[in-house]
This record gives structure tokens, sequence and C-alpha cells, in this order.
């Protein structure tokens, strides 16, 4: 039974979810709720037991001395509650943030989704990073998933058609569909040339698609000169190598003659929306959550009719490694491109020519850059 002592009752609340490692590239989505969390000052009330689902040799604990004490801090995953927006409309958020787990996803996603049910959220966020054949010098894209149709049709999302190895955003997803909860899934593609965390324009992308997702207005603090130092970075390493630099130009040529929608009038028009919610001080265009309909005490129709229901009979996914995070910061090298890449492109691209998806919406997948392992969860 989930006890929830000194939450209060939350306005309109949205559950904002990101977790490190496979479905982490450049540790975008995580660094974007754990900004969320530090600019609102957000308080933890819950966290995961991690005996019931970390491998402690694949995720170890780390030993730290805090006045001369050995403590010992456990991977885990830790819900907290943030005050968004302000003024005459606020917003709770729950922000959701820890490690992939290695073990028992599906009790995971159920522990996850009790407290979601007992604080009425509305709607569930899952942030997510992905590897793939994109310039650092054009804008990151994103994109905004969900299975349901109606929640696509209102919000202007794609439907995932995504087949293949997911990861814990993928599952998430899928249980809160069982379970009734409206859900969505954001993914940027991060260069793979240039994987290694930190990635800002990556989370600053994430932050501005998810700030019209929800209608509230986020503080970006220095995360936009972050991003921009970044891009310089990465500029002027490449600049050092002719090949990569030879590379990058390729990409940008076939970004640029590819439909773009940051091209198009529509994203035009969303920008300087954006520009103008934010010289105004206004939230985004509304609460698109509220919009949907019914909270998770209500369920949706065909759904599995509560939190506990989801895919009992169903086996777990493979449990993935983590996807390009590297060790290094944002101004490391760029990775020499290779022969191997190429060949892995042009795997994927025939893959998709067959299955007449082109390139791949849902975000699971790297362009043929990422693979999980083979490890299964219990």
């Amino acid at each position: 039974m989930i006890e929830l002592e000194g939450v209060p009752e939350l306005i309109d609340p949205v559950m904002i979810c990101a977790f490190e490692g496979w479905n982490d590239a450049g540790d975008a989505a995580s660094t974007a709720v754990g900004h969320l969390d530090r600019e609102w000052k957000g308080e933890v009330f819950a966290a995961l037991d991690a005996e019931d689902y970390y491998d402690f040799q694949v995720n170890r604990p780390t030993v730290a001395l805090e006045g001369g004490i050995r403590k010992v801090t456990w991977p885990t995953t830790r819900l907290s509650v943030v005050r968004a927006g302000g003024g005459d409309k606020p917003r709770d958020l729950v922000l959701v943030r820890g490690i992939e787990p290695s073990m028992r996803w599906r009790s995971f996603c159920n522990e996850i989704l009790g407290y979601a049910h007992e604080l009425g959220v509305e709607m569930v966020v899952v942030l997510g990073a992905l590897l793939g054949d994109t310039p650092h010098t054009r804008p990151v894209p994103v994109s905004g998933v969900t299975s349901d149709p109606d929640l696509a049709r209102s919000l202007d999302l794609e439907e995932s058609r995504y087949e293949g190895p997911t990861g814990i955003v993928g599952i998430l997803q899928e249980a809160c569909t069982h379970a009734g909860v409206p859900a969505v899934s954001l993914w940027a593609a991060v260069p793979h040339y240039v994987s290694q965390p930190p990635n800002p324009k990556a989370t600053l992308a994430l932050l501005n698609r998810l700030e019209d997702l929800i209608g509230v207005r986020i503080p970006l603090g220095e995360l936009t000169e972050d991003a921009r130092a970044w891009q310089l970075g990465v500029d002027q390493l490449a600049a050092e190598d002719s090949e990569v630099a030879e590379y990058v130009q390729s990409l940008e040529e076939a970004r640029d003659t590819a439909e773009l929608p940051e091209a198009s009038g529509e994203a035009i028009a969303r920008e300087f929306e954006r520009y103008l919610r934010r010289r105004d001080g206004q939230p985004g265009p509304g609460s698109h959550a509220t919009d949907t309909g019914g909270g998770i005490a209500d369920g949706r129709e065909g759904g599995a009719g509560g939190p506990g229901s989801y895919l009992r009979d169903s086996s777990g996914p493979s449990a993935g490694a983590s996807a390009g995070t590297g060790t290094g910061t944002g101004s490391a090298r760029p990775r020499r491109p290779s022969a191997k890449d190429d060949t892995a492109e042009d795997d994927a691209a025939e893959e998709r020519d067959e299955n007449g998806e082109g390139d791949e919406s849902g975000g699971e997948q790297s362009g043929g850059h990422e693979r999980p392992d083979d490890d299964q969860d219990d």
C-alpha cells in the first residue's frame, strides 16, 4: 500500500519521468528532469526500494564522506513534486528520476503508476534521448509519440509504430496505455558522433517541447548559454579533423534537402509564439492534459481498469545497456566516423524502406548506431 504523508493536494498534476541508461543518450533526458527539480526546488517524497529493481553489480552504490561520516547512496528512482508556473494558473509536476531498472520491469511500472493514481496525475510524459544521424549544427529533432490515437489527434503527436527492442521508456508508456492513463514520450535525437554527456542543446530542445505540451513556462536559467557554448566547442573540435568536418557537412546537406519541420511555417509560428510567451511571462498554449478528459482514477475507455493489472501474462523486454552515454564531457572530441557507421546506416535505411516506415519516429533505436544487450529482466 502506498502512503503519501506530507504531500498536499496537487493542482492539475502531470508526471514527468526520465531514466538514465539505454534511453538517455548524452544524459539529455535525465538532465532535463534534474533541471526542473533544481529550478523549482523539488521536494522528494518517495523512493523505490533499490533491492527490488537493481543489480548492484551493474549499478553500484557509491560511498561519500559527509562530516567525516561515510554514507552509502544506493541506485534507485526517486519521486519529487514541484509547483510550476505560478500566478493565476499554477500546475504541479510529479518528477520521476532514476536509473533504468535491471529487473522486474512490470512491477516497477506498476509501482510508479500506483503513485500516479494516488496523486491524481492527469498525464504521464516520459522523456528519452537516442543516437541519430543528425548534425550538431542544426536544431535538435524532438519527436512526440503516443500509443493513444485520441491523444495523438488532440495534441498533434505521432502514433507509435516502432517495432524492436525497447527500454523502460517504451515499457512505461505501454503500462500507462493498459492502465488507461494518457501518456506521451518525447524523444530528442543526439548526434552519434558526439554522444558524450552532457548535451545541453538536446536537453534544451526537450524542455522547449515539454513546455509546449504541458502549457507551463519553464525557466531555463543558464541552459541556453550552455547549449550555445556546447555547439561552439563541438564546432571547434570538428574543424580540427577534416574527416569529421566532411562527415558533418554531409549530414547537414542531407538534413537541409529533406523535408524539415523546423523550416515549416507551422514550426516557425510555434517558435514565435514561444518567444512572445517568454517575453510576456505568460504560460503556454493551455493545459492539454486537462483537455484529454479524466484522471487516472476515472480510467479511459478500453483500459485495464487500474495500474496494478498491467500485462501480468506477458513477458518482459530486454534490459538495454547504456546507449552511447559515455563518461566524458560535452567538450570531448567527436568520434571519427568509420566504415562501420556507413554500413550500419545503409542497413538501417534498407530495413526502413522494406517496412515502408521511413525514419523511425518512435525513438527506440538510433539509426543503427545503438544496440541493446541481450540481458533479460526477471
